[in-house]
């Protein structure tokens, strides 16, 4: 009996005593994890006194609950809430949606087409566009900074050619879209802030929308072209043998074969966006403030009161979680893809 406890029935079945080790290792690892939520929902229902005269851990048994909190959250405060939280769920949906079709349509191009631009046509369309921001900065109107830039770049890209005969190809595409994201983003704030100062969108969702955007596509462009990649070619030849046209093949096979794919891209972008600090500081203002900046002004104006933060980090958690788990099968999928092959 006491062998049987230290050995294996099975070489797929741990012995019951590994069994027991690993389960009580899960559970001491799933309590280091779960306890700070524990903490945050505990806290929510405290009394400043209770929080100040703490630690109390268990409701009714250590202090009594209070909806004090809540109440001054949505009632004694609600304007200052509701703004903020429907700024971050439309400047986050919306950007993370731009996000994701564009980068999908980028990422698919990426794994089916051949690209071979010149690096002097991409140098010489870079460097225009790098002037006419400048000159959008030095007070140049917008619109005359494009045309001329766009005018520019068209009759300097043949004499760019024939210096620089180089071809990229879709590998170089893809890291110097990757390589966007590995630049951190205190590099580019300040010129960001400057452009959309200039077009005058300072304190508006089209700002951060576009902003997100921007930042979020090489994350789908680069996770979409692995999913992509992993989904063998010849399901396209053999609907394009049967006469479907790329754009029929694009959304009635490749689409709904990597919708694991796409949900768990757009949970990724989405919590990015829903959770940026950085960006939304110097681009918003009071009429487009997000909820992460009404956290940290919280904490600024009034100190650590953390019975009314812990409400606030509640709400903006758990759309998220929510969304997690009822995605749960589809985000398990699509991490998975690539990571068994032959």
């Amino acid at each position: 009996m006491f062998r049987r406890f230290f050995t294996s029935s099975s070489p797929l079945r741990p012995s019951p005593f590994s069994a027991t080790i690993s389960y009580l290792l899960l559970g001491f690892w799933g309590v280091v994890v779960l306890f700070p939520l524990y903490w945050l929902v505990v806290t929510s229902f405290k009394l400043p006194i209770q929080v100040n005269e703490g630690p109390f851990y268990i409701p009714f048994v250590d202090y009594q609950p209070s909806l004090h909190a809540w109440r001054y959250i949505f009632v004694d405060v609600r304007n200052d809430t509701i703004r903020p939280y429907v700024n971050t769920v439309v400047v986050a949906l919306v950007s993370s949606t731009l996000s994701l079709l564009l980068g999908t349509a980028a990422a698919y191009g990426l794994t089916r087409f051949t690209y071979r631009p010149r690096l002097g046509s991409v140098a010489a369309v870079i460097g225009w566009i790098g002037l006419a921001i400048f000159a959008i900065v030095l007070g140049v109107p917008w619109r005359l900074a494009v045309i001329l830039g766009v005018v520019m770049a068209v009759l300097t890209v043949r004499v760019a050619n024939r210096r620089f005969r180089r071809s990229l190809g879709n590998r170089d595409v893809a890291f110097w879209l990757i390589s966007q994201r590995i630049l951190p983003p205190v590099a580019v704030v300040i010129p960001i802030y400057v452009l959309f100062q200039q077009l005058h969108l300072l304190d508006t969702r089209t700002a951060l929308i576009i902003t997100y955007t921007a930042t979020n596509l090489p994350i789908v462009v680069w996770l979409m072209r692995d999913y992509f990649q992993n989904i063998p070619i010849e399901l396209e030849e053999c609907a394009a043998i049967d006469g479907a046209g790329r754009y029929r093949i694009f959304w009635s096979i490749i689409l709904p074969l990597a919708i694991p794919g796409l949900v768990a891209t757009f949970l990724f972008v989405l919590v990015f966006a829903w959770n940026e600090y950085l960006l939304a500081l110097f681009l918003s203002g009071a009429k487009s403030q997000t909820m992460p900046l009404l956290v940290a002004a919280q904490n600024a104006t009034r100190g650590p009161q953390w019975w009314y933060m812990s409400v606030l980090i509640l709400i903006m958690i758990l759309p998220v979680i929510i969304m997690a788990i009822i995605l749960e099968q589809y985000i398990a999928r699509g991490l998975l893809v690539g990571a068994v092959k032959g």
